[in-house]
This record gives structure tokens, C-alpha cells and sequence, in this order.
């Protein structure tokens, strides 16, 4: 069974460990800009969309667990932003842990967060997957998500 629970604010230092660096690759692999560059602009903005940590309003930060019995175990993270006016969510970023991964835990973890999001009245779950993330695209395509567009960009140079 897959539940979720409000992240701690002692589990956020290690979420931030494994956030940052991981966007910053997917912001240095997709506009082609160094390591230390896109690790700097990956931390400024978590500061200005996260300013107040796991209590930055408007943000719902989440830990992912799997519960069998009475043993619990967490497995990973899901960070969204509801918009009540629309009924739409914005997934910034779901992770399973690597040592959980392939066992069909992203798939349950989704429908799970769907089922829990439909029963409080939301219709449509949005989120951004970088194209180069095939394991991504993969869970979310057979989850039933379609592409809505593609981001594009061209760096001007002379």
C-alpha cells in the first residue's frame, strides 16, 4: 500500500541533497551550460520556490511510503502545487529511490496520488519531464499521461 505523508522538516535537508544536484543536471544537460553554473541557478531557484522550506505556502512537499503491516518505509519524494481554481496540479518533481526502483512503485505511487486528488476534486494532474529522461517518460506515458506540448529553446550566439 502506498501512502503519503507531509515531508518533515528533518527529512528536507536530505530531499534539497538529492533535489539540487539532480536539477541541476537536467538544467546543465538541457541548455548546455557548466556544472557550477547550472548547480548555482539549480540552487536560487529552490530558494525563491521553496523560500520557506516544507512550509512554503502554496507548495506541497510529500514524502512517498510504503506501508505492509505495521512496518513503514519510505520510498520517496513528490512535490506539487495545487491550483484549487482550476482543479490542476503541478507535479515539480516525484523520485523514487533507486534501490526501490523497477518494482512498480512509480506506477502505484501515481495512481495512488490520482485517487486521492480526484476524491478531493481536482481533474487533471500537469507536470514537466525533461526528454532526455526515458525511464521518466516511461512511467508517465504507460501511467496514462500525453504530451500537452515540447519545450524549445536555441542559445544565441555569435
Amino acid at each position: 500500500m502506498i501512502l503519503f505523508r507531509s515531508m518533515t522538516e528533518e527529512e528536507y535537508p536530505a530531499y534539497l541533497e538529492y533535489f539540487i544536484p539532480d536539477y541541476a543536471d537536467e538544467i546543465g544537460s538541457n541548455y548546455g551550460i557548466s556544472k557550477s553554473d547550472s548547480l548555482a541557478r539549480a540552487k536560487q531557484e529552490i530558494s525563491e520556490l521553496l523560500a520557506e522550506g516544507v512550509n512554503t505556502h502554496g507548495q506541497i512537499l510529500l514524502s512517498i511510503v510504503t506501508k505492509l503491516d505495521v512496518y513503514e518505509r519510505h520510498v520517496g519524494y513528490l512535490w506539487y502545487k495545487p491550483d484549487t481554481a482550476m482543479r490542476t496540479v503541478f507535479i515539480y518533481d516525484f523520485h523514487i529511490f533507486n534501490s526501490f526502483q523497477g518494482k512498480g512503485l512509480g506506477k502505484q505511487a501515481l495512481r495512488a496520488f490520482e485517487d486521492n486528488l480526484q476524491d478531493k476534486g481536482f481533474k487533471e494532474i500537469r507536470l514537466r519531464v525533461a526528454g532526455d529522461n526515458a525511464r521518466a517518460l516511461h512511467i508517465y506515458e504507460s501511467s496514462g499521461f500525453g504530451v500537452t506540448g515540447i519545450n524549445m529553446s536555441k542559445a544565441i550566439v555569435r
